[in-house]
């Protein structure tokens, strides 16, 4: 099977996952965390797990990135069982110390963070706990993705997880657990992701252990984790800084409504987050053997096919968001109504960029991701203080917003001056206007009808116009491929 065949078979797989993650994400968001769990918590719940994203790539030294570059350049089982070993213990030497430290300066961390919402000062400790668990589980899920198996991991991060959290929020709903158990709960799941993780990639790879030997390339890793680690932690700034800076700046409760917005728009990343997670070692793959014309195809390819599948989501959500809050019932929720629209425009501009990281953090060009991550983190640390102070949660959304978009034009800028290839073309074009013209006539139409049968009605008028268009003008060769051989399938049987 060609590269694009193994990303299309274990794409589609991954996005079957990850829509399913995201439909009991939804339940758990949408319904279970607005009804059954206080307004306080449900943001006490998001500013810990996202804080602990922010600390997550300095535990571990950025392995999970490490891993995927270098593993394909080993040639010997030898080197390979080496470079894992190292990938596992390597983030101890980072770990030991921090708790260290953390241990000492606990109250002056603590009560730091708990300056604006006191709620916060007694569950400090767990953001560190929970980076530990998030970070292993990224390793662990690296370790199984070069051998080509990312699916399993995929369940495990985007199912199994939300699972427990639903159990967790009927468990509050019916008084088996109060609202402060529930938060350490949450904290147990994610050791438990982090085990199973563990033992699936262990499975799928064990490495026979040799002694302590260092790669012959060492300093190279360790100059690529360097810039990767703090490359990852501006990034993961760039996705979370939002949910950690209004609790700073507001009531907590305002994150519980914010996040809201943000899961609903985060529905349009299921198809680059499917597609990322195996193109991403094969890009490395393809990097690594010098392979630049293959490069340049899949990163076309990738852009058109996330922004046409994207973009249909896109559509879904926004031409029906009306009809979305009227469903969750919530009326104080509403306040996030506009995040949406605002956070979705950033998600497809995101998806329109392809495999762009992918070459940038798998290529010699890796240092310079440091300085975009760096230059995006402080831009959007910058742009959140004052916009959220004018604007409140609107203003988190807007300078998200902003900021991807200009570092995604200068992204793209800078592949294609570095290394002669861009992802658009004129089907870019033409797949943008497809989305603007229907979402300016769906979004005018109010059906007045229930919630959920008003958004059935209008969802399949819009796939139906959207995929129409989208084949009849053969804009994806790959899609109409993918809808060729399908229809040849189902007219077989």
């Amino acid at each position: 099977m060609n590269n694009m065949g193994i990303v299309f078979n274990q794409s589609f797989k991954n996005t079957l996952i990850l829509i399913l993650g995201f439909a009991i994400g939804g339940i758990n968001v949408l319904f279970l965390y607005t009804h059954f769990l206080e307004a306080e918590y449900f943001g006490l719940v998001t500013f810990l797990l996202s804080s602990a994203n922010l600390v997550m790539p300095l535990l571990v030294f950025g392995m999970q990135h490490t891993i995927v570059k270098f593993f394909s350049s080993y040639r010997s089982r030898e080197e390979q069982d080496n470079f894992l070993m190292l990938a596992l213990f390597l983030p101890l030497l980072f770990i030991v110390p921090l708790a260290f430290l953390g241990t000492i300066f606990y109250s002056e961390i603590a009560q730091f963070l708990a300056r604006e919402n006191i709620i916060i000062e007694r569950y400090t400790y767990l953001i560190f706990v929970v980076a530990i668990f998030m970070g292993y589980f990224e390793v662990f899920y690296a370790w199984s993705r070069v051998q080509l198996k990312s699916v399993f991991g995929g369940f495990v991060r985007e199912i199994f997880a939300r699972i427990c959290i639903s159990a967790l929020l009927i468990g509050v709903y019916l008084g088996w657990i109060d609202n402060e158990t529930f938060v350490y709960a949450v904290a147990v799941v994610y050791l438990l992701r982090m085990l199973i993780m563990k033992v699936y990639a262990l499975w799928v790879y064990f490495p026979r252990f040799r002694g302590f030997a260092l790669p012959a390339n060492i300093r190279e890793i360790m100059s690529f984790s360097v810039y990767i680690i703090l490359a990852g932690s501006a990034g993961t700034i760039l996705l979370e800084i939002d949910k950690f800076m209004i609790p700073q700046l507001t009531d907590i409760a305002e994150v519980a409504y914010y996040s809201v917005g943000v899961y609903i728009a985060s529905v349009i990343a299921i198809p680059n987050r499917a597609m990322q997670q195996i193109i991403n070692p094969i890009t490395a793959k393809e990097l690594n053997s010098k392979n630049l014309k293959e490069v340049e195809n899949l990163y076309r390819r990738s852009s058109l096919n996330l922004l046409i599948v994207g973009g249909l989501l896109f559509l879904l959500i926004n031409s029906n968001i009306r009809e979305i809050y009227e469903f969750i019932d919530k009326p104080e929720y509403t306040a996030g109504m506009s995040i949406v629209l605002i956070i979705s425009l950033s998600e497809l501009i995101k998806l329109s960029l392809g495999t762009n990281g992918a070459i940038l953090t798998n290529s010699s060009l890796y240092r310079s991701l440091f300085y975009f991550s760096l230059s995006m983190a402080a831009s959007v640390f910058i742009l959140n203080k004052v916009l959220i102070e004018q604007m409140g949660i609107e203003g988190a959304a807007l300078a998200t917003l902003i900021v991807v978009l200009v570092f995604g034009v200068i992204r793209v800028y800078y592949v294609n001056r570095k290394l002669g290839m861009q992802p658009f073309d004129r089907r870019t074009v033409l797949v943008l206007l497809l989305i603007g013209m229907i979402f300016a006539i769906f979004f005018s139409i109010q059906v007045n009808l229930p919630p959920l049968l008003a958004i059935l009605i209008k969802s399949v008028a819009i796939s139906i116009v959207f995929v129409f268009l989208v084949l009849k003008l053969r804009i994806s060769e790959d899609l109409n491929s993918f809808f060729d051989s399908f229809v040849g399938r189902s007219s077989k049987d």
